[in-house]
């Protein structure tokens, strides 16, 4: 019981770091992941030495489900959305807490604690520095609807680069019976960026019946 107790602090601990930042999964979630899994460690040592014998028994058969299960709770956080990913990190964290929990199980508290640590260091401080690197950048999603069928997307990159707008990622969709085609353009905007001027560019490139802008969630 006291492993368990120890399990739903540190997933807690975690689970509301996530909760902070909008995630679905939060203190509850996290705290059951992490003592589920030290109880599954907890069962896998006590099953072999109970009733199969140290020599028979494989302590480690039961624990090493919750390695590959879990993934499938992880990919549940997962929120795919148009030309976006959310919840990559929180299903990362998801992962992590369960082999924390594990380590309770061991009772291996220090390694633990600091596992928890560590964890909570990167999800808080880690993202402080990568917001100081891209220096103010915020990433975006720019929604085109052309009212053509378009397989030349060079101008539009050139036009981003001329705008100093870093372009991560291209999504295309085509529809041939109506000849539009519809992109989602991944970039990193500073500032300092005229947004105006660079939709009017935008826009020139091609027929555009629309143009919208939407907010890259974080994860």
């Amino acid at each position: 019981m006291f492993r368990l107790l120890v399990s739903l602090l540190l997933g807690g601990a975690v689970g509301l770091e996530r909760k902070q930042k909008g995630q679905t999964a939060g203190i509850r979630t996290f705290a059951l992941i992490c003592m589920g899994a030290t109880l599954a460690m907890l069962i896998s040592i006590y099953v072999p030495q109970v009733y199969m014998g140290l020599k028979n028994g494989d302590p480690g058969r039961i624990a090493a489900q919750v390695v590959t299960g879990i993934g499938f709770l992880g990919a549940g956080a997962i929120i795919q959305m148009k030309g976006s990913v959310r919840g990559l990190t929180t299903a990362a964290g998801i992962w992590m807490i369960a082999i924390i929990g594990m380590t309770v199980g061991l009772g291996q508290y220090l390694l633990a604690l600091g596992a928890t640590v560590l964890m909570l260091l990167i999800l808080h401080w880690f993202e402080r520095i990568e917001l100081k690197v891209m220096h103010g950048a915020e990433s975006r999603i720019i929604r085109l609807k052309i009212s053509a069928v378009v397989t030349d997307l060079k101008p539009y990159e050139e036009c981003l680069k001329h705008n100093k707008v870093i372009l991560q990622n291209i999504f295309v969709e085509y529809d041939y019976e109506t000849s539009v085609t519809r992109l989602n353009l991944i970039v990193l905007f500073r500032e300092t960026t005229d947004y105006a001027a660079l939709f009017e560019q935008l826009r020139k490139l091609n027929p555009t019946g629309a143009l919208t802008l939407a907010n890259q969630i974080s994860i």
